[in-house]
């Protein structure tokens, strides 16, 4: 389960129009977003990078004898995930398991999704179908997600050693990045988790300490991807800002870790690759950033741990549900989320996930 993106300049208003559906922003600012998409041809690089977990997916699950059948819906975009559900049942198949491509937990990253099971069940229902969706928990802490992360992380390192010649504590910074999400929501968050920012925080100090003592530099979270009203305070710094500051103050060079995506789609290919080596290239700094998880066989191996983990949970099976050390477990016990977890604006009927 996706957010979804277009494929061709003449669908990205009409994608943006989905993205926005109900919060009444005006066609000029969906035509001033648009330049984002049309800078890479009107396509989302998303899709592709779906198709391509997908396939890792399917070879990973070949590979321990499972053929469950994968599926692939969107939120806001083909293939939508009421018609893919649809599709399937009249096949016979009702009951699905999803990974949504999002590692934490807030309004948007998890609850909503779990929104658009409910509303695809009901709809299903309505037409003779019926259906049932459940998910895997949020994977951030997931030792497969972490296990990647430092892996890419030392790798980007590596390059950044390569243009300073040196890594150097004084002179150089990690920013961690993650999307910006309005304050409200990060206080919704933090009503039956610990948090979308804490959980960032949490696998940044584990990515941290992972690093052999040489690669060890400052670092801290910072944010990209913020829209909407100007009056709405969303969780800061900008990536871009506080480059501003820290080249203010004498550092030389930074790394960005996206942590915040698991794939090079448009906020990381636009408001990183573009936006931010702009800006880094501006104030004269060297710049490196680390790649995203993607389709690395440690984070697919990690995803499919998760399956199997959840199949057991839902066969009333006792079962492990690893994290990382010095992370918080998702609670309750089963590793999920509560049904009150990361309330949005609006109440909608959403599905439990414990």
């Amino acid at each position: 389960m996706s957010f979804g993106g277009p494929e061709a300049p003449e669908e990205v208003v009409p994608f943006l129009r989905n993205v926005t559906a109900g919060r009444g922003i005006p066609e000029e600012r969906l035509e001033e977003v648009g330049e984002h998409y049309y800078g890479f041809g009107g396509r989302s690089p998303i899709n592709d990078q779906n198709k391509a977990l997908l396939s890792a997916l399917r070879a990973e699950l070949d590979r321990r004898g499972i053929d469950t059948p994968l599926v692939w819906g969107n939120r806001n975009w083909e293939p939508y995930l009421t018609d893919e559900v649809r599709a399937a049942a009249e096949d016979g198949r009702t009951r699905f398991l999803s990974i949504d491509t999002s590692a934490y937990s807030s309004y948007s990253s998890c609850r909503q999704y779990r929104e658009d099971f409910a509303q695809t069940i009901e709809a299903l229902r309505g037409e003779g179908h019926d259906v049932s969706i459940e998910k895997i928990r949020q994977f951030y802490n997931h030792p497969g997600y972490a296990a990647a992360c430092s892996a890419l992380l030392k790798e980007g390192l590596e390059d950044f050693r390569g243009q300073v010649s040196r890594i150097d504590a004084q002179k150089h910074r990690i920013l961690f990045v993650t999307h910006s999400i309005p304050n409200v929501m990060q206080d919704a968050s933090e009503v039956a988790t610990n948090g979308y920012r804490a959980q960032h925080e949490e696998l940044m100090d584990h990515l941290l300490q992972e690093l052999p003592e040489e690669m060890r530099l400052p670092a801290e979270l910072v944010y990209c991807s913020r829209s909407g009203s100007p009056e709405v305070p969303w969780l800061e710094p900008d990536v871009n800002d506080r480059m501003e500051e820290l080249a203010a103050e004498g550092i030389t060079g930074v790394v960005l870790v996206p942590i915040g995506f698991i794939s090079d789609h448009m906020e990381v290919a636009f408001d990183l690759d573009t936006e931010a080596k702009e800006t880094a290239s501006e104030l004269g700094l060297a710049f490196a950033r680390v790649a995203t998880v993607g389709t690395h066989p440690v984070f697919v191996s990690g995803l499919v741990d998760l399956i199997e983990e959840r199949v057991a949970q839902l066969r009333g099976e006792e079962v492990e549900t690893p994290v990382i050390a010095g992370t918080t477990p998702l609670t309750p016990g089963s590793g999920a989320c509560s049904i009150d977890c990361c309330r949005g604006r609006i109440d909608r009927p959403t599905v439990p996930n414990w």
